[in-house]
This record gives C-alpha cells, sequence and structure tokens, in this order.
C-alpha cells in the first residue's frame, strides 16, 4: 500500500503555516508559547497565526487617525442640544465603519456620550487592526469601569450577587437606564 500523496489544498496550507511561523519568530515570547493549536484544523491554526501577526504589525494610533481624513468633530461645547444628535448618530456610525462598539453608554445623555467620545475615545492609541473578526469595544461606564454604575444598570441580578459575595461591600439599588439606546453591535459569528 502506498502512502497517501497529500492533496493541493493541504501543501498550501502547509505552506502557509510554515510562512505565518517564519514571520511570526521575531515576536515569539511566552503568551505565543502557551496558546495550544494541536485541536485546530490546519486552516482554523494559520487563521489564528495570521491575526496573531496582523495584532503584532498593527500600528498604535489616536483613534481619529484611523480615519482619512482625520476624524475631527466638533467640540461638544459649540454644539446646541438640537444640533448635538444627529452629529452624535454620525460620529457612532463612523466609529461603527471601524469596527468600534460602543458599550453601557444607556446611563450618558447625549452630551456626556459625545464628550466621552470625543474626549476619551478618538485621542485614545489603539492598535488599529485591519482584521475582519477583530472589534474593538469601548466600555463606556468610565475610565476605571465604575462598578457602581455597571452594577445600578447593566449587571446581571447573578453578576450582582457574585460581585457582593466577592467584594463585601453593600450594592447600589438597580435602576432603568435614563437614556437607553440601540447601538450597532458587534456581528454574531
Amino acid at each position: 500500500m502506498s502512502p497517501r500523496r497529500p492533496q493541493v489544498e493541504e501543501v498550501e496550507l502547509l505552506l502557509r503555516n510554515a510562512e505565518l511561523r517564519d514571520e511570526l519568530e521575531r515576536y515569539f515570547d511566552e503568551s505565543i508559547s502557551r496558546v495550544n493549536v494541536q485541536h485546530l484544523t490546519l486552516a482554523a491554526e494559520n487563521d489564528f497565526l495570521a491575526s496573531m501577526l496582523a495584532w503584532e504589525q498593527a500600528p498604535v494610533l489616536p483613534i481619529c487617525r484611523w480615519f482619512e481624513p482625520e476624524l475631527r468633530p466638533p467640540r461638544p461645547e459649540s454644539l446646541d442640544d438640537a444640533d448635538l444628535p444627529p452629529i452624535l448618530g454620525a460620529l457612532i456610525r463612523k466609529l461603527y465603519q471601524k469596527r468600534i462598539v460602543l458599550d453601557f453608554t444607556g446611563h450618558l445623555s447625549d452630551r456626556q456620550l459625545y464628550t466621552l467620545i470625543f474626549r476619551d475615545i478618538l485621542p485614545a492609541r489603539e492598535k488599529k487592526m485591519d482584521w475582519p473578526a477583530t472589534w474593538l469595544h469601548w466600555d463606556c461606564t468610565g475610565p476605571t469601569g465604575d462598578p457602581e454604575v455597571w452594577l445600578r444598570h447593566y449587571a446581571t441580578e447573578q453578576e450582582r450577587e457574585e460581585w457582593a459575595a466577592t467584594y463585601r461591600q453593600p450594592l447600589p439599588p438597580p435602576a432603568p437606564l435614563p437614556y437607553p439606546r440601540d447601538l450597532p453591535t458587534e456581528p454574531e459569528a
């Protein structure tokens, strides 16, 4: 019985795997060696390695510079309340086009959310990943992820109970979102 001959597609996958591993060699550290790819198909392993390479090579830029031309919306204080909603909506859509999703926004007024985007998100330096499955989720509960805001407005009852047991602190009462929004989300895989 003669040995099985690899199919053309399998050879191409093996060649691509070797190419990706060679390119990743200079980035090799303990975090890469901890990833167990033994249970992946060769195609899935190649996708994973390609995403790692894209991460390593992605430039770190202020988010406003992810856009061409650079995204420079009006200063929050220059907008009156009537102009704000359509400009905020357009800004959220532009962020979404760059795969940036805003999480936990319903406790913020339109002005507060616009100010957060203008002051915190647009100047933030993040890796600009041009990888279709990569999304940047921005937690809008605050720079430290304020647990009180999260516990009051977003946590499930089980999450609230687990938090109380872990931190042994009193829970704020749950409250409805004062500014519920239907914002775009990351598509389901």
